[in-house]
């Protein structure tokens, strides 16, 4: 799903990494380059398609940039841009209040 502009800016946000599987991206890509079997492995029980969809999606919103190698077999690495950089501090912020959460014992 690409963006929608909207008037909110949370709504804003909520539609770029509006899916389980391109938070789990954005948290792997924020460590540096991954091939996407890196990702696949890493993030989880995601289908290819799945996975390949979020992923040009969030190329088209400008979050990442994918390189392909002209090798055989192709080789295709897949690096934040400035602005998926920027949804680091996001993270963050849902990795403490989570750490929080889990800590009440809920």
């Amino acid at each position: 799903m690409t963006y929608q502009p909207s008037s909110c800016p949370v709504e804003t946000t909520l539609q770029l990494i509006s899916s389980r599987w391109k938070v789990l991206i954005i948290r792997d890509l924020l460590q540096g380059t991954r091939r996407f079997g890196e990702l696949r492995t890493s993030i989880g029980p995601v289908t290819q398609k799945v996975l390949t969809a979020h992923l040009r999606s969030m190329e088209e919103d400008g979050l990442l940039t994918r390189k392909v190698y002209a090798e055989v077999p192709p080789r295709v690495e897949y690096t934040l841009t400035e602005l998926g950089y920027s949804l680091g501090p996001i993270l963050a912020a849902m990795a403490a209040w989570g750490c929080g959460y889990q800590q009440r014992g809920n």
